[in-house]
């Protein structure tokens, strides 16, 4: 039972009513004990949201588990702070326009604190999908990367690739002919009578011939080959020096690495592209479940307040008010009696002044 009223007093506080009062009102208890523990829940929320959020700025640090701790409690009871403020601020013995414009800049800010605190969260409930992104992203984003070199590379280079294309193409075309004249000269010695061969069998004088212009296009079809193996290895020197042999698609454990330790913004950018699929148009299910999860918390965070509003002005209210204007009426009285005092004793002093003044003059006079 102890234990009971050591919650209810707990979050009572929460609340921010004035519990000496509250007390007088058993009725209107288990209202103040709900706003005060929506507040507290509230505050709860924003701790751990704030410690993940920071769990991914210092990701892969020593003390990041430390860091996400202590800026958790401290970014909760800001939040929880800000909240018994609003709460115990909305003064409801005004009229129902005046704490409605009261409330107003409370709410916007409660709005501001449920997307600050929804956000991190999000991130924890889709984080399976933000690793798909992710990996997603990264690969695209290392493909344009290496997309961009290999242009820049080109037009660079561009008189010197032409050049090996150029080779590459007269290689190709020279052993074509080669392989076709080594066909020709096969018939040529068998004998085999086209329209190129003579259809004489042995190896005569055509075949000699034949022969004699297949080995200088060999020759030339060797030396070709070997400008273009240094043309090659020209080209990927100017590659290694110009960094493109060193570029690698993110794979397999890399890849994981990497989404592993992401930080919080491409997180937060990603989980903003799962609203939308590949071709630019919104993926209905992910972009409503994310708009859901945001508007849930900025409703709970909203709730203290409506709950304050909604609330027909109670006996505990009444008593408030009263308390406040005794307060207000016993402020007066203290300040007026300081002023008489005050009064008083500037006209005894005036008067001692005056008096000694007077009995100098007299002693003074012959």
């Amino acid at each position: 039972m102890k234990a009971m009223d050591n919650v209810t007093l707990f979050f009572w506080w929460c609340s921010g009513v004035h519990q000496a009062t509250l007390t007088q009102y058993p009725a209107e208890r288990n209202k103040y004990v709900g706003i005060g523990a929506t507040v507290f829940f509230t505050g709860l929320f924003a701790a751990l949201s704030g410690g993940y959020a920071i769990y991914f700025v210092f990701s892969g640090t020593p003390f990041s588990g430390v860091s996400a701790v202590l800026f958790g409690l401290l970014w909760g009871l800001a939040i929880f702070n800000m909240d018994r403020y609003i709460v115990a601020s909305i003064n409801k013995n005004a009229s129902g326009a005046r704490q409605f414009l009261q409330a107003a800049p409370r709410i916007l800010l409660a709005v501001l604190i449920g997307i600050v605190i929804a956000r991190p969260l999000e991130l924890k409930v889709f984080d399976k999908e933000i690793r798909e992104q992710l990996s997603a992203t990264y690969l695209k984003r290392q493909r344009a990367h290496i997309d961009t070199l290999n242009k820049a590379f080109e037009t660079k280079y561009a008189i010197e690739l032409a050049t090996l294309t150029e080779r590459k193409t007269e290689r190709d075309s020279l052993e074509a002919t080669i392989k076709s004249d080594r066909m020709k000269l096969k018939m040529e010695t068998f004998g085999e009578k086209t329209v190129e061969t003579s259809g004489i069998v042995g190896y005569g004088p055509y075949a000699k011939q034949r022969e004699a212009e297949l080995a200088k296009q060999e020759q030339y079809l060797d030396t070709l080959r070997a400008r273009i193996a240094r043309h090659e290895r020209y080209i990927q020197q100017r590659k290694q020096f110009e960094g493109l042999l060193d570029q690698r698609l993110l794979t397999g454990a890399s890849l994981d690495s990497a989404v592993r330790v992401a930080g919080f913004a491409d997180r937060n950018a990603a989980l903003g592209d799962l609203k939308y699929h590949a071709d630019g148009t919104r993926n209905d299910a992910n972009y409503g479940a994310i708009v859901f999860i945001m508007l849930l918390f900025i409703f709970f965070e909203c709730l203290p307040v409506f709950v304050k509003l909604m609330s027909a002005r109670d006996a505990y209210d009444i008593a408030l008010n009263d308390r406040q204007r005794v307060d207000i009426h016993r402020s007066a009285k203290n300040r007026d009696a300081a002023i008489t005092a005050l009064d008083q004793t500037q006209e005894q002093h005036i008067r001692d002044l005056v008096q000694r003044g007077i009995r100098e003059t007299t002693l003074d006079t012959p």
